[in-house]
């Protein structure tokens, strides 16, 4: 998977007008309107990289000691694959030769490289400039291995207000309730109920 998105994010910097690189996946939906999106990420001063420190087995436990000395066990981090970088890190990324050849080898089985090795590459090379946290919205309340899908019966007006404001963050310096600008997993079913509410919603221009 991680290979998968280094060469997304190489096609993507092919292009020089690309200045921020956004991960997401099928099942995603925007909860902004393109204008307040494109202002958001394009005048945010950090990166987007889920990072944080987990003890346990589905954290801290997948390390292997193999990647010593280049990454101990107190650099290792978790977060969501979804991520939103600048150009700057994208480069980092794809250029990465010491990191990256560690995943490949090491992190296997249980080991999920999408979910460590942006998270703990960036926290060991980029922490001052990313936010440790993602700008996808996901729930995890329900438990298990697997985030929550979403029909179209659980779109409704209240629900998308929820996922738009109902989070205090910081950006910028600045205390926003604007801190999840994607959404996921939202079924195929859930489209014509989408279509119905977000534009009341999300005032789409």
């Amino acid at each position: 998977m991680i290979e998968a998105e280094r060469r997304l994010l190489a096609n993507a910097l092919l292009d020089v007008s690309n200045q921020r690189f956004v991960l997401l996946s099928e099942s995603c939906i925007p909860l902004f309107n393109f204008s307040t999106i494109y202002n958001y990420l394009i005048g945010s001063k950090q990166t987007f990289v889920d990072s944080y420190d987990l003890p346990g087995p589905v954290g801290r436990g997948r390390f292997t000691h193999r990647m010593l000395p280049y990454i101990g066990i107190e650099h290792w981090r978790k977060g969501s694959q979804w991520f939103e970088m600048d150009r700057e890190l994208a480069i980092e990324v794809i250029s990465d030769r010491t990191y990256f050849p560690l995943f490949q080898r090491f992190c296997k089985s249980s080991c999920y490289g999408d979910k460590h090795y942006l998270p703990t590459f960036v926290s060991m090379k980029f922490w001052n400039k990313n936010s440790n946290r993602s700008l996808t919205w996901v729930d995890w309340s329900r438990g298990g291995s697997h985030p929550a899908w979403f029909i179209r019966t659980d779109v409704n007006v209240d629900f998308l207000e929820r996922l738009r404001h109902g989070t205090v963050c910081v950006y910028n310096g600045y205390i926003t309730d604007i801190c999840y600008l994607f959404a996921r997993k939202f079924l195929p079913n859930a489209l014509d109920s989408l279509l119905r509410v977000a534009p009341k919603v999300m005032q789409f221009n």
